[in-house]
């Protein structure tokens, strides 16, 4: 089959579709890696509206059954994270809301989930006492532990406006670790991913941020099972891998080299937790199924096709990948539309969005070649007037 896509520079591709998907639900799979997947939600486009004013609805039918789709692949589900649009249109009561549902629904379904616990309830428009913060962030926290959920603790805005140096974050860090009931996943999100945790950890300097990190880690390190660093460059998370204590896993969250860090090298690999898995999921699966057989060089050559449509979604401006991951999740069949919270599909163009069709079909992310082609071609003539 052959396609008119639109390019940058406003001119059209003739490209040929390969059309040959990678990999299938494969029950019991196993992996060496701890693999989490963040998952993103599949909203109701009526019933929530797009203003972003409309309190959003989500279609649980659809929502859970994609986390399924990724329990099938052998994946970990992360849960209320960036990726379900958590502070861009998801607010705390829908967030709670997923929790629940979504970890009563892993239980029926033998699913591993996690989910992410933060201070999004605490508005915007005011500044949060370190007290006040710590308040907000156990709220949630026992949410989470209530329903039997492990934790993600998520970077706070609240937070990074109201901390004065190092050592209120090691504070206020350190009686959330000592209050979580179990080791719970720390999460660094970078500046690139949202503009408002810039100087996270109480520097501006990442070098200095990674020793904050570190003296942490070291002080708690029986309650931290791992940390997910996202900051889209393998320097620091392969220099705060080596400094973790033994038992401290360094989970990937680099969406741009997340197949050399899962690799590793001969100090070590990382595990993931990743976006990116919520659109690759089968290839992702059947690559670190090659992985966990020893065969790296085949584990290389399915995924290392990923990160060229990987960068593409989270090219900047990055906190916008989102609507990248529910477009494919639109044309592989996961939802009837392609409508998000707060009308977030807006956030990119038509251009971005061929090239990604296009990168998915090269990698093998397509699953559904056909649906994804008309489903495109009905995209392109609404959106651009384009015939195919």
């Amino acid at each position: 089959m052959k396609m008119q896509l639109p390019q940058e520079d406003g001119s059209l591709l003739a490209y040929h579709v390969k059309g040959e998907p990678v990999g299938l639900a494969v029950a019991g799979r196993a992996f060496n890696r701890e693999a989490y997947a963040a998952a993103h939600v599949v909203v109701d486009p009526i019933a929530s509206g797009n203003s972003g004013r409309t309190p959003v609805v989500i279609d649980w039918d659809a929502t859970l059954a994609f986390r399924e789709y990724l329990w099938s692949h052998g994946f970990k589900v992360a849960e209320a994270m960036d990726t379900a649009q958590r502070g861009m249109g998801l607010d705390w009561p829908e967030a709670r809301e997923l929790i629940q549902r979504s970890v009563r629904h892993a239980k029926t379904r033998g699913g591993g989930i996690a989910c992410g616990v933060g201070t999004d309830q605490l508005s915007a428009e005011r500044d949060y006492t370190l007290a006040e913060i710590e308040a907000a962030y156990l709220e949630q926290l026992d949410v989470v532990e209530a329903e039997g959920g492990d934790v993600i603790l998520m970077a706070s805005r609240a937070l990074a406006r109201a901390a004065r140096n190092a050592d209120d974050y090691l504070t206020l860090y350190g009686r959330l670790l000592d209050r979580a009931s179990r080791p719970v996943i720390l999460h660094w999100l970078g500046e690139m991913f949202d503009p408002s945790l810039a100087g996270y950890w109480g520097s501006a300097t990442l070098s200095a941020a990674l020793d904050t990190v570190v003296t942490l880690i070291a002080a708690h390190a029986d309650k931290v099972d791992g940390i997910k660093v996202s900051l889209l460059d393998p320097q620091w998370e392969v220099a705060l891998r080596r400094r973790l204590p033994a038992s401290v896993k360094m989970y990937t969250g680099d969406d741009f080299n997340y197949a050399d860090m899962i690799a590793g090298d001969e100090h070590g690999h990382s595990h993931a937790l990743l976006g990116i898995f919520d659109p690759i999921a089968s290839v992702a699966a059947a690559a670190l199924e090659r992985l966990a057989a020893g065969d790296v060089s085949a584990f290389r050559s399915l995924l290392d096709p990923t990160v060229e449509l990987s960068r593409e979604i989270f090219r900047s401006p990055t906190q916008y990948y989102k609507s990248g991951v529910v477009f494919l999740a639109w044309l592989n069949g996961h939802q009837e539309h392609f409508s998000m919270v707060a009308g977030a599909q807006s956030a990119r163009g038509v251009a971005h969005y061929a090239k990604v069709f296009q990168l998915a079909d090269a990698c093998g992310a397509l699953r559904d070649p056909n649906l994804a082609c008309e489903r495109l071609a009905s995209y392109l003539r609404v959106a651009c007037g384009i015939s195919v």
